[in-house]
Order: structure tokens, then C-alpha cells, then sequence
């Protein structure tokens, strides 16, 4: 399965409830379908280069996050079609890092495999 970065913009709302549920939605969307979610991480709150719109009013500001994950392309596809709909989202874009994990290793260097964590775990 092909390694990939997902890059998302979402709209800033006060709460962080909104983000949580989308990341967790998204992580398990993956995982469900046998993929394999290595790593979450939350850029903050930041004001957007541009102003952007999408199902709604224009935004100035938004939350970024990116999720690194293993899976299959027809995954891809079925998460691609969950951000487009999802009123959150104003922006996103998945980068294919690697064709397998062995590939990001240096020439000779072993690959160490991932510890698993629950979804949960990763949100919190």
C-alpha cells in the first residue's frame, strides 16, 4: 500500500469538537478499510493565505491539520469524496510519499515498524 500526507484546512470554529469528529471520521474511514494511520498532527489555528469559501460564507481564518496513513488508492478515492462533501473542509490535498515504508529508509538502514495505537489514542 502506498504511503501518504494529507494536508487539511478546516473552518475555525471556537470549540475544537468539529476537527476532532472530521480527524477521527477520516482516521477511521481509513483504518476500517485496512489501511494503516501513522501519525496525526495539528498545525493550529492560522489566518488562511487568501480568503477561501466553500459550502458557506468566506473564511479568513482556519485549522490545519495532517494525517499520514497508509492505503489503498480505492480508499483514497472514497476519502477524497467524504472531504469534498463535508461542510468542515475548506481545503485538502494528499501527497503520495512513498510507494512502500521500505522505500523512505536509506540505502542499507533497517525499517522500524510503527507502534499501534488506537484511534483514540491518536485524537486526544
Amino acid at each position: 500500500m502506498p504511503l501518504y500526507e494529507m494536508l487539511c484546512i478546516t473552518t475555525h470554529v471556537s470549540t475544537y469538537n468539529h476537527i476532532r469528529e472530521l480527524v477521527r471520521q477520516s482516521a477511521l474511514h481509513v483504518l476500517n478499510n485496512g489501511g494503516v494511520v501513522r501519525n496525526i498532527n495539528s498545525w493550529g489555528t492560522k489566518t488562511l493565505p487568501q480568503k477561501m469559501k466553500r459550502h458557506g460564507p468566506y473564511q479568513t481564518v482556519g485549522d490545519y491539520w495532517t494525517m499520514h496513513f497508509d492505503t489503498s488508492p480505492r480508499t483514497l478515492r472514497s476519502l477524497n469524496g467524504i472531504l469534498r462533501r463535508d461542510p468542515r473542509v475548506l481545503r485538502w490535498t494528499v501527497l503520495k510519499v512513498a510507494d512502500r515504508v521500505e522505500d523512505l529508509s536509506k540505502k542499507g538502514e533497517s525499517v522500524v515498524s510503527t507502534q499501534k495505537v488506537g484511534v483514540d489514542n491518536l485524537i486526544d
